[in-house]
């Protein structure tokens, strides 16, 4: 008999942790080769971690809601096979890296030290590296985080703790001003802890409905969002009659050809890569005061999650794929969005986001940027409507196809000219389809 250490797996840049969900196998069931033993959630996407061995499952160290970090042994599964003894394998390894991995530690500590006071764990409370993230950024003081009541493991503050803390600074602007101009004695006294939830008062037949954690991130990454970047909009119609016309002429052909259904959605997606390629200014993001240019164009792409809530799966080089490739890739995360089988790796990496609205009927709207993007399109419904159209013989009233584009920009670093010119490009490349085009 031999023991394999079941890890928490890496899940893509940037993803340092996540929580358990649920156990879908206890302790002294049986486990196949590629079968989920658990459930976890990341601030990113819903997974599965499976077993990489037949075994039965006989130990586990992390319960539901625990926070967990990536590499962290989260059970034991014991094996008729020549998997190595836990932790026999990594211990050269470990020898080996220590004295490096030493020294670069006490280098980062040394750096943090001389520019901001760290938030710390100590003796009777342990923070995750993603609360004491968020502490830093949001600027709250080592003493006000240790006074929020945590809701975790041996009262560890999460994500959901902190977040609601912020949430009631938010709401209590006048309390927290009085306590910031207390006496730092006083202030000591005066604390008092936050409450995880805030009660909800309701009347009669109310429903009372908790929001899905998913529900409750999309909440605070729009709120981040608002008060991170100074939102403006520009607007433009577009007559998108020979894409209309050129659309229902290859659709079918199209679908026996590739196997694949010809939406607007790629098309779209098509003009907005060339529009950002000609403009690499709207393809950045902004940390602090510095302005990083992207050199890959990659477009997010909002889209609607079984629960109703959305995400935004990435296509990667869009501005390099043609319309076939742009299409398969479309549809692919698309369903797989729709199955809650996308990836981390899928909706990471983003530098521009696009939003369908026109999917629910509406005409325009103002979305909101994806952090840390400096702009998010909007595609509104498509319309038949009169129009005037302008010919070398003169000016008639005809029926047209028309959309109206909304792009929202950060005017922190794009100026009217440059995201009205962005999407004016993206109407021009629509408008100048060719009825004619072969794919």
């Amino acid at each position: 008999m031999a023991k394999f250490e079941l890890k928490l797996p890496k899940m893509g840049e940037s993803v340092a942790e996540a929580t358990i969900t649920s156990w879908l196998k206890e302790v002294g069931d049986t486990i196949e080769l590629d079968e989920a033993v658990l459930e976890i959630a990341t601030d990113k996407v819903d997974s599965e971690v499976p077993s990489e061995f037949d075994g039965v499952l006989v130990e586990k160290f992390f319960n539901v809601d625990d926070v967990v970090q990536v590499g962290e042994v989260l059970a034991i599964i014991e094996t008729d096979g020549d998997v190595e003894t836990v932790n026999e394998t990594a211990i050269t390894e470990v020898e080996e890296i220590d004295l490096e991995a030493a020294e670069q530690i006490e280098q980062t500590i040394s750096i943090a030290k001389d520019t901001v006071a760290p938030i710390v764990s100590n003796e009777t409370r342990f923070y995750s590296p993603l609360v004491k993230n968020i502490a830093k950024a949001e600027g709250i003081s080592q003493q006000d985080l240790d006074a929020i009541v945590g809701t975790g493991k041996d009262n560890r503050v999460t994500k959901t703790d902190i977040l609601s803390y912020l949430d009631n600074k938010v709401a209590n602007p006048v309390a927290n001003n009085t306590q910031a101009n207390t006496p730092v004695a006083a202030k000591t006294e005066a604390v008092k802890p936050i409450e995880a939830t805030k009660p909800v008062i309701s009347r009669g037949e109310d429903e009372i409905i908790e929001m899905s954690r998913m529900g409750k991130l999309v909440a605070h990454h729009m709120q981040e969002s608002i008060q991170t970047s100074a939102h403006v909009q520009s607007f433009i119609e577009t007559d998108v009659t020979n894409v209309w016309n050129w659309r229902k002429k290859v659709k079918d052909g199209f679908m026996k050809r590739e196997g694949e259904n010809l939406t607007f959605t790629p098309i779209f997606m098509e003009a907005i890569a060339k529009a950002l390629r000609d403009y690499p200014m709207m393809n950045i993001s902004l940390q602090g005061d510095t302005i990083i240019k992207k050199k890959n164009i990659n477009l997010g792409m909002a889209a609607a999650l079984p629960d109703g809530n959305l995400i935004v799966p990435v296509i990667k080089n869009a501005d390099q794929l043609n319309l076939v490739g742009m299409t398969k890739q479309v549809n692919d995360l698309a369903n797989r969005a729709r199955l809650n089988k996308l990836k981390p790796d899928d909706i990471q990496g983003g530098t521009y986001t696009v939003t369908n609205v026109g999917t629910f009927g509406s005409i325009m709207g103002t979305p909101i940027i994806n952090q840390p993007q400096v702009g998010i399109l909007a595609l509104g419904a498509i319309r038949k409507v009169p129009a005037v159209i302008e010919t070398p013989e003169g000016d008639f009233i005809g029926i047209r196809y028309k959309m109206f584009l909304s792009h929202s920009y950060d005017h922190r670093v794009v100026n009217g000219a440059l995201g009205g010119m962005f999407v004016k490009a993206v109407s021009d490349y629509l408008e100048a389809w060719d009825i004619n085009r072969e794919i």
